[in-house]
This record gives structure tokens, C-alpha cells and sequence, in this order.
């Protein structure tokens, strides 16, 4: 990845709704550029979308299997039926990876077994996405080793010992492994996100990738994040989030994408150096508005410049205050009118 690119995931997971055309829609949505009028500048669209592969066999018990699951965002009787409503099959994920890379987007896949490994006999994801439930899942990090896929980790239900046994797994095999500081609250209360974390995860993680998989309300944690050093960020995002589904309302629709990008995108224009110093292309608003020396009364010819004679005006094509050496105490060549700046050529020495 590039250090000065964020490299951002929009996240569909479940909110396709068990549908290939509503997936496909949201692929449209990440992979739409963004335009800010302002300045007349197209914005870089999203990186990659994100799908969830389970396997249904490896998901549940039984008795959680088949607990009835009576809500406003069911789509089945029980938690069974409406995960199997919700599950899209190893080849539809395939169609949705061609479609997606056709519109020059990357696929990430998030896999929940080892079982669920079987849709890389049809394609290969750009990344596999470790779930913060399966942080703790070694033997699936071992699977996911063994295929050398680059693999991103997401710490929303880690401390630092669950996190370094996760990359102990996975590095002994290769170490192309992203971190992603995640809370694991939907939505997360602004007062749990910790984006501190981004920070001593840079510093004490300096050989993988450090993001940011967010799911507050809003904008504002990911775009703080990539000011503070965060390479990746991950965001659901829906077409409607008023839609049917657990996670809609959570997401981002259209306008937040926009939003989000834009932002995000703006951010990254806008880190430039560690330094002090005057832009050029401040240069025309420094000169119009800074404040020059300037006459507070009439000054005729002849007349010998003392402080008292003297204020600040602007624009600051004059001499500043800390030049006022060069005025006090020189003699007035013509006569310079009162508030007018005070040039080199309207004085003489002695």
C-alpha cells in the first residue's frame, strides 16, 4: 500500500439482504468517484468492498441454530433460517468479484470457517479479513496462513495477548498482515472508540499495516483516523439505511460514502510536511492582508520619520514593524499623504 493513500473498504457484509442485484448496487455505490466542486477535484472512489462467507455447519450450536428469531430484521422463523436466508453461495460471491473487479475494485473476504476456504477454488480475494470474533479462532488463522493471501486482522474483541498470538500464527507462515483497531459495539459509543489506540499500535506494531475498522455513527472516527496514521479504513456501507437488516442503520448510505470519501481524500491532501513556512500559495493573501508601516499624519518633504509618526496598515508590501529601523529617523524625500504605507522609495538616510 502506498503511505500516502488510505486504502478503504466498504464494507456490503449482510446488507445485500440475500439479494445479488441490491450487492451489486452497493459495488456501483464504492465504486462511484467523488467530485468536489469547489475546487474541481475527482476523488480517488473506495479501494475494495468487503463480503462475509460462514459456514453454516460451522457457525452455531444446534440450540442457537434454532432459537426462534422473532424481530423487525428477521428473515427466517429462527436464527438458523434467517442466516441461511442471508448466506450467499460460493458462486455468487464469484459473480460479485468479477463484478467488482470490472468496476477496478479490490475484494476482500471475510471467512468465518475453514469450511468457508472452498470459494478459493474458484477465485482469489485480494485479502482475507479475520473477523474480531475469530481473532481467537488459531486453527482458522492457520488455514488462512497456509494460503498466502495477504491477511487483515481486526482487534475489536482483542487485548495485546490475544492480538500477538494471532500474528504469531499467521507470520510463521508470511507477514503480509494488516491491524485494524476495532471495537467491537454497534454502534460504538464515541466515548469507546480510542482512537489512541491507532497510535501504540504504530509504534509498538511497526512491521504490518495499522487501520481503522469503524463502526460509530458518522464520519468524524475515520477521518480522525487517517489524520492520525491509520493506512486502511473500513466502514459498512448500504444503499438505504432504512432498509430491512441489522446492520442498514449502522451504515453508510450514498451520501455518507460521498462524505466519507471526500473527506477522507481531503485529509490526505492535506498532511503535508512536518514544518513551518509561508505556502506560495498563501503568497497574494499575505501580501493583501498582512499589515505594513504606515503614516498616521500628513509627512511633508524634509520631514524626519519618528515612531510617534507611525501605525500599521495593510496590504504588506510595506515594511513590518520589526524593519521599522529602516523608517525611523530617515528623512521624507516627497510628501506621503496620511494612512498610506510608507515604501523604500519615500525615504532617504541621512
Amino acid at each position: 500500500m502506498k503511505s500516502n493513500h488510505t486504502y478503504i473498504i466498504g464494507e456490503i457484509g449482510q446488507n445485500h439482504n440475500g439479494s445479488m442485484d441490491l450487492a451489486k448496487l452497493i459495488v456501483d455505490l464504492v465504486s462511484r468517484p467523488v467530485r468536489e466542486e469547489l475546487f474541481g477535484i475527482d476523488f480517488k472512489p473506495m479501494d475494495a468492498i468487503k463480503l462475509t462467507k460462514r459456514d453454516l455447519n460451522e457457525e452455531l450450536s444446534v440450540s442457537q441454530m434454532n432459537r426462534i428469531y422473532d424481530n423487525p430484521n428477521s428473515f427466517g422463523k429462527t436464527y438458523g433460517e434467517h442466516r441461511r436466508f442471508l448466506e450467499l453461495t460460493d458462486e455468487q460471491h464469484f459473480d460479485i468479484y468479477k463484478y467488482a473487479k470490472a468496476k477496478g475494485l479490490d475484494v476482500v473476504e471475510t471467512i468465518c470457517a475453514v469450511g468457508a476456504l472452498s470459494l478459493l477454488k474458484l477465485f482469489t480475494p485480494d485479502y482475507l479479513k479475520v473477523a474480531s470474533r475469530d481473532l481467537t479462532n488459531l486453527p482458522l488463522l492457520a488455514a488462512f496462513a497456509e494460503t498466502r493471501i495477504p491477511v487483515i486482522l481486526s482487534t475489536g474483541m482483542a487485548g495485546k495477548k490475544e492480538l500477538d498470538e494471532a500474528l504469531g500464527v499467521i507470520a510463521h507462515v508470511h507477514s503480509d498482515i494488516s491491524i485494524l483497531h476495532c471495537v467491537s459495539e454497534y454502534p460504538t459509543h464515541p466515548k469507546n472508540v480510542n482512537l489512541n489506540t491507532l497510535s501504540y499500535l504504530i509504534e509498538n506494531y511497526p512491521g504490518y499495516v495499522i487501520g481503522y475498522s469503524d463502526h460509530t455513527i458518522g464520519i468524524s472516527a475515520p477521518v480522525a483516523a487517517v489524520a492520525m496514521g491509520a493506512r486502511i479504513i473500513e466502514k459498512h456501507v448500504t444503499i438505504d439505511r432504512r432498509m430491512k437488516g441489522t446492520d442498514q442503520a449502522g451504515s453508510l448510505g450514498p451520501d455518507g460514502v460521498n462524505r466519507m470519501i471526500r473527506d477522507i481524500r481531503t485529509t490526505e491532501m492535506s498532511m503535508g510536511i512536518k514544518d513551518i513556512f509561508i505556502s506560495e500559495s498563501v503568497e497574494s493573501a499575505k501580501t493583501k492582508l498582512e499589515r505594513s508601516i504606515a503614516t498616521k499624519r500628513l509627512l511633508k518633504a524634509g520631514h524626519i520619520v519618528a515612531e510617534s509618526d507611525l501605525h500599521l496598515l495593510s496590504p504588506g508590501d510595506g515594511f513590518k514593524w520589526s524593519e521599522k529601523d529602516k523608517v525611523i529617523g530617515k528623512k521624507v524625500k516627497s510628501e506621503i499623504a496620511a494612512n498610506e504605507i510608507i515604501y523604500n522609495n519615500d525615504i532617504e538616510q541621512i
